[in-house]
């Protein structure tokens, strides 16, 4: 029966206070990059504090979710990293209570944050995305002299399209002008061209004041047109300096919500499967309704009875008669005139299409998008819980608590996340990925790395041990370790001087009759290397010895010897005749043949520094042989 215990209590308390505090600075961190991105729509446009409110408040609760997440990632990383550092962790498992269990109350809590996150989402979330998109909407709409973009054809103002070359921002100069003015029909527009101008609003934000210099108006005065007339009055006017007047209401007025209502992020759980489908169904009936139309009128068309020879050529058309017999008795006017009607034809049915294509593509990616959104609820949710068994593992592992290391760890974690989670979500969109990959790529790719670090962490492994992997990195690329001999301050046994000499001597004999048996400067055979087992039992004896002589030696108190130790190298045993030592590893490295040249050459390096060293040996030993000598001589 699960219960609570003081060790799950503190460790509880520990967790949610960290919580707490993170998950207010998440939320502040993302909502600063979200006001980021529209910055452009608040700066300058006079908004109220109301109004402001409002904006950081749906924003606010529109990123919860995310900041749920990374708030997880970051106190639980924080919460055992400080445990870890305080031994208090190792006191944990000293009592006989795994990781796991440790992380039990933990567990508890964060379950319950999933299934308020989840909740959240369904209810709330989808309430506040509405109300943020029409206060965003609203916002930019207000005030569109600020919003008037360089090279782009701006629609903001009602009846127009503005374009602007350039814009000096700080005079508010436009310059390289075009205004297309909508007043009724395509027929009724007017085009406006002029060097420069300036759009204002008026004192009472009812309109907007369009001030332009050197400009030409074109205008069609279809209005005027006189009954059974085919041409239609033009007007055209050059002008130096003209105010133009437009109807613009500037104050904040509320965007109509329908709209806005429509789209997947606004809708719960429940609607968007209801919505789905509605849609699934409309797909399936509008593209057998495509279908039937193409297999009647395009492709399959019926047999009609023939009256003429224009006739009879598009009952071939149809399959009814044979067709290169009508053609062929054809005038050349008549085939100039049936090939016309058959492209024509054609392209009108091509151009059918390819707006049935476009059309069943939209209805195709909106039936995508709510299945996307359905599904990332519930993997938003689910990140919850695997962001704890990712940060508190790692935080166990690492032993490092507080605000440094934790934060680093954390922000990588979560922008791996974010970048598949985004990309996964876009090319599902975009119909480039299947729905189910896209929404679940990032679950799948987090899921395993939480249940590997978790099971690490559990077995107090050291996966993490930045000594480990330096020393396998020094191994592979063969770097070497210097000797160190130092003086000892207390020496309870003196060195056989008699004994190491003997020992010295022996190495310098058998280091000369392997340098006969081994010519280490040829190549060796890459079969011999890769495929055959062996030790070089000879080196491991002679560094063995050697070994021994040096750890007895380094008891002495003299100066001269110790320092003659330290040019004594330390013998690679074995890297000088197969890359490793287990014989089904060197068969696989020697079967892929970029790791095998690798290690050939590795090997070939190890060699020569081999045949270098063997010669230290024997040149130190002939030096360092008389003082131990003398040593043994004085009987000290």
């Amino acid at each position: 029966m699960f219960r609570f215990r003081k060790l799950d209590i503190f460790i509880a308390k520990q967790f949610l206070l960290l919580f707490v505090a993170t998950f207010f600075i998440c939320l502040f961190v993302l909502m600063m990059q979200f006001l980021w991105q529209y910055i452009d729509n608040l700066i300058g446009k006079g908004l109220s504090l109301d109004v402001l409110a409002r904006f950081f408040w749906y924003m606010a609760l529109f990123l919860i979710p995310q900041a749920l997440q990374l708030a997880i990632l970051l106190s639980s990383l924080i919460t055992f990293g400080n445990l870890g550092e305080s031994s208090e962790l190792t006191a944990i498992k000293a009592a006989g209570i795994s990781m796991l269990q440790a992380m039990r109350p933990v567990i508890v809590i964060v379950l319950l944050i999933t299934a308020t996150s989840y909740y959240f989402q369904n209810v709330i979330g989808p309430n506040a995305h509405k109300s943020l998109r029409q206060l965003m909407i609203s916002m930019k709409q207000k005030s569109p002299e600020l919003e008037i973009p360089e090279g782009v054809f701006y629609d903001g103002i009602p009846g127009s399209n503005i374009y602007v070359t350039k814009k000096n921002l700080d005079t508010g100069m436009l310059y390289g002008i075009t205004i297309y003015r909508m007043n009724g029909s395509y027929e009724d527009q007017a085009i406006i061209l002029a060097d420069s101008g300036m759009l204002q609003s008026t004192a009472e934000k009812k309109h907007l004041l369009l001030t332009l210099w050197s400009g030409e108006w074109f205008e069609n005065m279809q209005q005027q047109e006189v009954a059974g007339s085919a041409s239609i009055p033009y007007r055209r006017e050059t002008f130096s300096y003209k105010k133009i007047l437009l109807d613009f209401d500037g104050e904040f007025n509320m965007t109509d919500a329908a709209n806005i209502a429509s789209s997947a992020s606004s809708k719960s759980t429940a609607r968007l499967l209801h919505d789905l489908d509605s849609l699934r169904e409309y797909n399936d009936s509008t593209g057998r309704a495509f279908f039937q139309e193409a297999k009647n009128n395009t492709f399959f068309l019926p047999p009609l009875p023939k009256k003429d020879s224009l006739r009879a050529l598009k009952d071939a058309a149809r399959g009814a008669v044979n067709l290169d017999t009508l053609f062929n008795n054809l005038t050349t006017a008549e085939k100039q005139s049936v090939i016309s009607a058959a492209a024509q034809d054609a392209r009108m049915e091509s151009s059918s299409l390819e707006m049935r294509e476009d059309y069943a593509r939209q209805q195709n990616r909106q039936e995508r998008i709510h299945m996307i959104e359905v599904m990332y609820k519930m993997t938003l949710a689910l990140s919850c819980l695997i962001f704890l068994f990712i940060g508190a593992p790692l935080g166990a592992i690492i032993r490092k608590g507080g605000l440094g290391m934790p934060v680093v760890i954390s922000v990588l974690v979560f922008i791996v996340y974010y970048i598949f989670d985004n990309s996964g979500r876009k090319m599902a969109k975009d119909d480039n990925w299947d729905v189910y990959f896209g929404v679940w790529l990032s679950t799948a790719v987090l899921a395993p790395l939480a249940v590997f670090l978790t099971y690490k962490a559990n077995n107090d492994s050291t996966v993490f041990n930045a000594d480990l992997y330096k020393e396998l990195l020094r191994r592979m690329l063969g770097l070497r370790l210097k000797r160190n001999v130092t003086r000892k301050e207390v020496i309870i046994d003196t060195p056989d001087y008699q004994a190491d000499a003997r020992m010295l001597r022996n190495v310098s004999t058998e280091i000369s009759q392997y340098s006969e048996e081994h010519k280490l400067l040829r190549w060796p055979n890459p079969l011999s290397v890769f495929f055959k087992a062996g030790d070089d039992q000879k080196i491991e004896h002679i560094s063995a010895q050697l070994e021994e002589a040096i750890e007895d030696l380094g008891n002495t108190r003299d100066k001269r010897i110790l320092s003659r130790l330290n040019h004594y190298p330390i013998l690679a045993t074995h890297a000088h005749t197969r890359p490793f030592r287990r014989r089904w590893l060197n068969a696989v490295t020697g079967i892929f043949l970029p790791t095998g040249v690798f290690f050939y050459f590795r090997m070939i390096r190890f060699r020569l520094r081999l045949y270098k060293d063997l010669h230290d040996i024997r040149h130190t030993t002939d030096r360092i042989l008389p003082r131990i000598d003398q040593l043994a001589g004085a009987g000290q």
